[in-house]
């Protein structure tokens, strides 16, 4: 039996439409030549205002730290020219210098820098030669001139703070008894010692800090008050009582007798 062959009609392929293509092809080229146009503006502009930097003027009221030292860290970070200069890099390079509390750099047109500094206020001693700020941070461990105005604190690495808030408070509270405060110590088993404007030590110990200067204050200011020149210490470290040291060698005088906390 003979095989039957059946004929498809094949449809001949439309001709293509070139015109959208076109169209795309003309409106990505617009768009690649108005960004080539901007891009050669903004590059024009840099160029035109990125002057070499000529002028770094540099204020604030300072004292440790010199304009001589500051201006040649800035110009450490140069050549550049104003626009162009990394100011946060310029910044955090002022501010890694011991005095200085805070840098400010700001450009000012068309070719200088201009640098605020605020500098370090000692607010306490810390240790023997490190120095806390007003805000209770070591920003210098070994300063080569420390004020002796200056109370000392001391106490364990990273308990700067915490010091320096307690010697705040028990300095108000002692400045309302007619008491100066001059030294405040936190020992590694964190009990307080302090040492009063008029050399009396008092140790607090461990435990209940606040509540035995507040007995301090009320109770053995007033006793001590007219023999204050006799008086070596003071122990605070008992539950229902203190002890007074009555000169360099004197015996101790108790009014309670139990164990210190520490």
């Amino acid at each position: 039996m003979s095989k039957i062959r059946r004929r498809t009609n094949r449809r001949k392929p439309a001709p293509r439409d070139w015109s959208g293509l076109l169209n795309r092809l003309v409106r990505t080229g617009r768009f690649l030549a108005v960004t080539a146009m901007v891009v050669f503006v903004a590059v024009a502009f840099v160029i035109l205002l990125d002057r070499p930097l000529s002028k770094v003027t540099i204020d604030g009221p300072f004292q440790r730290v010199t304009a001589v030292q500051l201006e040649a860290i800035v110009r450490s970070h140069l050549p550049a020219g104003v626009l162009t200069a990394d100011i946060d890099a310029i910044q955090y390079s002022l501010n890694e210098v011991p005095w200085v509390d805070r840098a400010a750099v700001r450009r000012r047109w068309p070719d200088g820098l201009h640098v605020h500094i605020t500098e370090q206020v000692p607010a306490a001693r810390w240790g023997e030669n490190g120095l806390l700020n007003v805000r209770g941070e070591l920003f210098l461990r070994e300063a080569r001139h420390v004020p002796a105005e200056l109370p000392r604190l001391d106490g364990p690495a990273g308990s700067e703070w915490q010091v320096a808030q307690r010697y705040l408070w028990m300095r108000d509270r002692l400045l309302a008894a007619g008491l100066g405060l001059t030294e405040v110590r936190l020992d590694a088993r964190g009990a307080w010692q302090l040492r009063l404007a008029n050399g009396i030590d008092v140790r607090l110990g461990r435990e209940e800090s606040d509540k035995r200067i507040e007995m301090f204050v009320d109770t053995v200011a007033p006793l001590i008050a007219q023999r204050i020149g006799e008086v070596a210490y003071v122990d605070m470290r008992y539950s229902n009582g203190f002890v007074i040291g009555w000169g360099e060698n004197a015996s101790e005088v108790r009014t309670a007798g139990v164990t210190p906390d520490a």
